[in-house]
């Protein structure tokens, strides 16, 4: 990968994250709430975001994967991002990831986002299977997964640790041939 991919929907287009959205990012990363889902404490300096989008950044350039800045068309609103990452192009694999700032969630951007870096995975980087690890108790997550056509596949006591506390997580994933295209 050495152009980074644009990608569009019909009101989104998913781009590359560019330092001047270090803002932005941080926006979502701070919101203490919205993190309580996503694996990390929430960012408490803007830096944060500036190193963030620097490892996306080197994700590209070292092929392990991609993240997309989501920006809705009628405004180029920044809304979040998502991508995918640990590409192990051996097994055909990788892993999604994504976040919302909270005036976005709702609205099935999230869901179209992840439909069109989902297409862009299995056609492109060539991916069979995609993995998702889910809050057990982040219902709105998890019912964009099942819509995507993703499969529970376990659940992982204390997989993760953030907030100063362990979490269990819900194993998701989706193969080629589940992906439910144009949702």
């Amino acid at each position: 990968m050495t152009t980074f991919p644009t990608l569009s929907t019909s009101r989104l287009s998913l781009r590359e994250l560019l330092p001047g959205d270090a803002p932005s990012l941080f926006a979502v990363h701070g919101d203490a709430e919205g993190m309580r889902w996503f694996g990390t404490d929430p960012m408490i300096d803007i830096s944060e975001a500036e190193k963030l989008i620097q490892v996306f950044a080197d994700w590209h350039r070292s092929n392990s994967g991609v993240r997309w800045a989501i920006e809705r068309l009628s405004d180029g609103l920044f809304l979040g991002t998502c991508g995918l990452f640990r590409w192990n192009r051996s097994w055909r694999s990788c892993v999604v990831g994504y976040e919302l700032a909270p005036f976005a969630r709702g609205n099935g951007y999230m869901k179209e986002a992840l439909s069109a870096a989902i297409d862009y995975g299995l056609e492109t980087m060539q991916i069979n299977r995609v993995e998702a690890q889910v809050h057990a108790q982040n219902a709105s997550s998890i019912r964009t997964l099942e819509t995507l056509g993703f499969l529970r596949e376990g659940y992982q006591r204390q997989a993760g640790y953030w907030r100063g506390t362990y979490h269990d997580l819900l194993q998701f994933s989706l193969l080629r041939e589940e992906f439910q295209r144009g949702i």
